[in-house]
C-alpha cells in the first residue's frame, strides 16, 4: 500500500475537475522516475501527440491500481545517448525493456498527487493510454468504471 496520501507534504489534489488526463501503466522503475519528475514514452505512441494537462499512473506493483496523477509541465523530445531529462540509467530502466526506439518524448512532471481513493483493478489493468477528466478519475470506483468513461 502506498502511504503518500497520508504524508504531511503530499501535493494537494486541487486540479480542475474538467482537466484532461492521460492514464498509463507504470512499472515500479518507471513510477520511481515519475516521482523524480519524468515519464518517457516512445515517440511513436499516440500519447506523445495528444493534448492533456495531467498523467495518471496505473501501478502494476506493489498495488494494481491508479494511485497518483501529476501535472505535465513540459514535453521534451530526447534521442538515445543525447543529453536530456533522462539519464542513461533512466533510459536503460524505462525505455530499453519495452522498445528499441531511438527517440522518446519525456513528459516532465510536477509533484505527484496521491488519489484519496485509488482506482482498483477489477479488469486486466491498463493497456495503452486512456483519456478522461480529473473528476472522472477522482470518482471512479474501479478500472471497469473508469474504462466506461474513458476514451482510448
Amino acid at each position: 500500500m502506498d502511504l503518500d496520501r497520508y504524508a504531511a507534504d503530499a501535493a494537494a489534489d486541487d486540479a480542475p475537475g474538467e482537466a484532461r488526463v492521460c492514464v498509463v501503466a507504470a512499472r515500479p522503475d518507471t513510477f520511481e522516475r515519475c516521482r523524480q519528475g519524468v515519464y518517457p514514452a516512445p515517440r511513436s505512441y499516440d500519447r506523445t501527440r495528444e493534448p492533456f494537462e495531467y498523467v495518471a499512473f496505473y501501478r502494476t506493483a506493489p498495488v494494481s491500481a491508479v494511485t497518483h496523477y501529476a501535472p505535465v509541465t513540459a514535453r521534451t523530445d530526447q534521442r538515445r545517448d543525447e543529453d536530456g531529462p533522462l539519464s542513461p540509467a533512466d533510459w536503460a530502466a524505462t525505455v530499453e525493456p519495452f522498445s528499441e526506439t531511438a527517440v522518446v518524448t519525456v513528459f516532465e512532471l510536477g509533484d505527484l498527487v496521491p488519489l484519496d481513493r485509488p482506482v482498483e483493478n477489477d479488469l486486466n489493468g491498463v493497456r495503452g493510454a486512456w483519456y478522461c477528466t480529473v473528476e472522472e478519475l477522482r470518482t471512479a470506483g474501479s478500472l471497469s468504471e473508469l474504462a466506461e468513461r474513458a476514451r482510448t
